[in-house]
């Protein structure tokens, strides 16, 4: 039986605590909703948690700023502290204010959406982006958060671990388009291609009419960090790829050669 988000421990021989669980589980699904506000039963039900229980934490967490409701006070979204806490965390990573200015010499050089993510369980999730010069772009945001399977940031880091220890969900894989690899086998092969080759591709995985090349940043290991370069395939020619695939590289051993390691910061796990 699949655990629950409430049913989830914090780690070997320690035993969560309810109502902290709980809490985050209910954070996480707002989060997930974006913007599709939900109601009082819709959240008891999905979390599995007493209707009074539920309307009590969420008055809390309203009155303390982390969930929002409406005048009616029937719907429920994230709240405003919730933005505070992610810039924080962006504010605080020494490596991702060492790497923005690269993204941008990336950016400045192939005209080109960029993207800097980090590893989260079977995702990645965006912490910078450099949108393209061009009309004709992909849409990208940071907190965004993407199955590993499903494109190039994600490939490019599950390829850095064996097959043994890829941290995939049980059972198929969710398709986000009809590129999107849904079957393990066929996901091993690519991963197998993108260690020969040293780069990963996503030829329309993760958004239709948009291509991907990501690449690892190995001051890790295993890496959790990676770059990628997304662009229409509309404007992808050979010449392109391979000018995306050069610059790229070039950036990956700057930034590499730049962090590896870092003096005195704290080893986060």
């Amino acid at each position: 039986m699949a655990e629950s988000r409430t049913d989830r421990g914090t780690g070997p021989g320690v035993r969560g605590v309810k109502s902290a669980l709980r809490t985050v589980a209910l954070l996480e699904l707002l989060a997930e909703r974006a913007d599709r506000p939900a109601r009082l039963d819709e959240l008891a039900g999905e979390l599995g948690v007493p209707r009074s229980s539920m309307y009590q934490l969420l008055q809390t967490l309203v009155d303390c700023g982390w969930v929002r409701t409406d005048t009616t006070g029937s719907l429920y979204g994230i709240g405003i502290r919730t933005l505070l806490t992610g810039t924080s965390y962006l504010d605080s990573d020494e490596r991702v204010r060492l790497i923005r200015p690269y993204l941008d010499e990336a950016s400045d050089a192939l005209g080109e959406t960029i993207h800097l993510a980090r590893l989260d369980g079977p995702h990645v999730v965006y912490l910078a982006t450099r949108e393209s010069h061009e009309y004709l772009r992909t849409i990208s945001r940071v907190g965004r958060r993407v199955p590993a399977h499903a494109g190039a940031l994600g490939k490019a880091l599950l390829a850095e671990r064996p097959d043994s220890e890829l941290p995939l969900p049980e059972g198929s894989l969710a398709p986000l388009t009809e590129g999107t690899h849904t079957d393990r086998s066929a996901l091993l092969a690519d991963l197998e291609g993108v260690r020969e080759r040293g780069y990963a591709i996503d030829r329309e995985e993760t958004v239709t009419g948009i291509a991907g090349f990501g690449f690892a940043l190995r001051y890790d290991e295993p890496a959790v960090d990676a770059i990628s370069c997304s662009v229409p395939v509309a404007r992808l020619t050979d010449t392109h790829q391979s000018r995306v695939v050069s610059v790229m590289r070039e950036i990956q051993t700057k930034i590499e050669s730049l962090l590896s390691p870092l003096s005195g910061a704290p080893d986060w796990r």
